[in-house]
């Protein structure tokens, strides 16, 4: 597991409690290789009539101590699971927020969801992982270490099958990494086609295509159950192996102690003793188990480094000089899947105006009004607010200065006030009222069982009355610039009417970028740009591109696609 994911140093985000784990679980595996030796002398000590009081109180404070660290082991380890688990979700969730909308094009929300939730839990368990493995690898080497001092004869036959446990031990590793490793990339296959039925579950209830989408999102099982018996193959060949060579080598630790106790070399509490050791020795069921679990965490890991490697969006240092809100792009290219859907875009939008930006469906229109905030970056262009290129202004910056409504405004589970006056620090209850006096959603608000302080999950809403609330947002954010992509869409006709009004009017404030699909919202800004083939065609009033018969045929197109799903282009 890279350092990227596990924390700032070797052992996570918590290296303090981590180091207290490897302690422990160390101290724990030294009191139990401690204990065949005080077994062994209290043997011998009986069996030759003298006093063992003292042995067998330092063999039952052993056994006390041992269980002490085994209860402490599994307290700290739990604490250190749930730590960096938390630490990995909350640093992988504030990653992709800041990559923005390339995180989802390229992993899907469904597979982003299952690398959030289970391969994180599983990461999580890496320090713990590495600390059981290396209690796990102290008992061997500790055991060969006492072998080897009852007698050299002891720890060179233990050695000598050794390098065969070894190699069994690297093979399984490497074929669990392996398997792991698909099985949870099916996993996120499964979960994205599970999220894509979830969101479109409407158009398959009314298609009738239940049983359909049921086999699409499970196709992958067999492959799925193909990784998962393989997992189990590979962990029963290695623990079977291991368990065909470790009663050999056992065998011939206990041989080798009786003759050396025939010669008198050895006591009879040493053989005890060297028996227990080479029990613990070859111990490998406990090295396949950790080898198993940091094999998952490590797969798992490689996941979220997947995601974490894609570069977060930059800001630069600068700040706005006092303006308008003069909105400029200069040659904007911008591609998606290998082609310009736009092509640079020249276009000026002077400050404290309405542009309305038109066009055919794939024109372009939602990317521009993306590209013009800074949700997304051009390919090549610049885009400059009063003369300051988008990308040097500093984060805090831009998001004042620019605000967004859209056609489907996520609303994100507070309260209607909380939702409206979501990218404020401490909004006012005369901000939040007069922003949705604005977007003409107060009355609706106050008729709601709590008025303002309603739960949105518990607010009963239109398609319309979800938009008037991003628009109220919208308008609670205020900035030099505000950017409506396709928010008017599942309005009726009069309060688009009388919005597009308060927009033109400049009660929203500053300027104004608005994506038109009708015909009536167009003609009420104060200019228009229509975008063709991902270039702007042409910049004028309304009034005068009415005239070509070209323009008049994207209001056509635009008014079925509005009404048919109310989405942004």
């Amino acid at each position: 597991m890279t350092t990227r994911t596990a924390g700032s140093g070797p052992l996570g985000p918590a290296p303090a409690r981590a180091l207290v784990l490897c302690l422990v679980s160390t101290a724990a595996t030294g009191a139990g290789l401690l204990l065949p030796a005080a077994l062994g002398r209290t043997l011998d000590l009986l069996l030759a009539q003298q006093p063992a009081t003292r042995w067998v109180l330092y063999c039952a404070a052993l056994v006390l101590v041992t269980a002490l660290l085994d209860a402490s082991e599994t307290v700290l380890g739990g604490t250190v699971d749930a730590r960096t688990t938390a630490w990995l979700r909350h640093r992988l969730t504030g990653h992709i927020l800041a990559v923005g909308p390339r995180a989802t094009a390229r992993f899907g929300p469904g597979d982003l969801v299952a690398r959030l939730v289970g391969n994180a839990a599983q990461a999580g368990t890496a320090p713990t992982a590495r600390a059981a493995l290396l209690a796990a690898l102290a008992g061997p080497v500790g055991a060969v270490v006492a072998l080897g001092l009852i007698s050299p004869w002891l720890a060179a036959v233990f050695l000598a099958g050794a390098p065969v446990l070894a190699l069994l031990l690297r093979a399984f590793a490497r074929d669990t990494r392996e398997c792991v490793t698909r099985y949870q990339e099916v996993q996120g296959r499964i979960a994205q086609a599970l999220t894509e039925a979830v969101g479109g579950h409407r158009t398959i209830q009314a298609a009738g295509t239940a049983d359909r989408e049921t086999a699409r999102i499970l196709r992958p099982l067999p492959e799925l159950s193909e990784a998962g018996h393989r997992m189990w193959r590979v962990q029963g060949r290695a623990s079977g192996r291991s368990v065909a060579v470790a009663p050999l080598l056992q065998l011939g630790v206990v041989a080798v102690a009786g003759v050396l106790l025939a010669r008198h070399r050895v006591t009879v509490g040493e053989v005890l003793a060297a028996s227990r050791y080479a029990v613990l020795g070859t111990g490998v069921g406990a090295l396949v188990g950790q080898l198993a679990g940091l094999a998952r965490a490590r797969a798992a890991a490689g996941r979220l480094d997947e995601v974490l490697a894609e570069p977060a969006v930059a800001h630069g240092e600068r700040g706005l000089p006092p303006g308008p809100g003069r909105l400029e792009l200069r040659g904007v290219t911008a591609l998606r899947g290998g082609r310009a859907v736009l092509d640079g875009v020249d276009l000026v939008v002077p400050g404290g105006t309405t542009l309305a930006v038109v066009g055919r469906s794939g024109a372009g229109k939602s990317l521009l009004a993306a590209v013009a905030g800074r949700l997304t970056d051009p390919d090549a262009g610049d885009v400059l607010l009063d003369g300051v290129p988008l990308r040097e202004l500093t984060h805090d910056e831009l998001r004042r200065a620019t605000g967004y409504a859209f056609g489907r405004p996520a609303l994100l589970g507070g309260t209607v006030a909380e939702e409206i006056g979501l990218a404020l620090t401490s909004p006012s209850p005369a901000r939040v009222r007069e922003a949705a006096r604005t977007a003409h959603a107060d009355d609706f608000v106050r008729r709601l069982p709590d008025g303002y302080d309603t739960l949105v999950a518990d607010a009963p809403r239109s398609g319309g009355e979800s938009q008037r609330l991003g628009l109220a947002r919208a308008f609670a954010h205020g900035g030099r610039l505000l950017i409506l992509d396709d928010a008017l869409s599942s309005l009726d006709t009069v309060t688009e009417a009388r919005i597009t009004e308060a927009l033109v009017n400049g009660r929203a404030g500053g300027t104004r970028l608005l994506v038109a699909h009708r015909a009536a919202t167009a003609a009420r800004a104060d200019a228009v740009a229509w975008l063709d083939g991902g270039r702007v065609r042409a910049v004028g009033p309304h009034e005068t591109l009415w005239d070509l018969a070209e323009y008049r045929a994207v209001f056509a197109e635009g008014t079925d696609t509005a009404a048919s799903d109310g989405g942004p282009s």
